[in-house]
């Protein structure tokens, strides 16, 4: 397998990458930070919606992996017909 075919896939990366800035939002929210970001984010719980939201991404983001996988299997040596 070369190494071009191994990387993620740009919307895994990407995906991943929201959801570590969501993780790192909602640790500042869970922190009592949160209002450095936004005064509306001043409350603690609102960590809880950065915390789902990047468990969703990170979630989302392992579709594209799984996609990308399935096609390099499909696309690896197929066996001859009637074999």
């Amino acid at each position: 397998m070369s190494p071009v075919a191994a990387r993620l896939p740009l919307a895994a990366l990407a995906l991943f990458g929201l959801a570590a800035v969501s993780l790192g939002a909602a640790l500042l929210c869970f922190a009592g930070l949160g209002a450095l970001l936004h005064p509306a984010l001043s409350d603690p719980m609102a960590g809880l919606a950065f915390l789902v939201s990047a468990i969703a991404l990170a979630g989302t983001g392992v579709f594209p992996l799984v996609f990308a996988r399935l096609a390099r299997r499909d696309a690896g040596p197929q066996p001859p017909p009637g074999a």
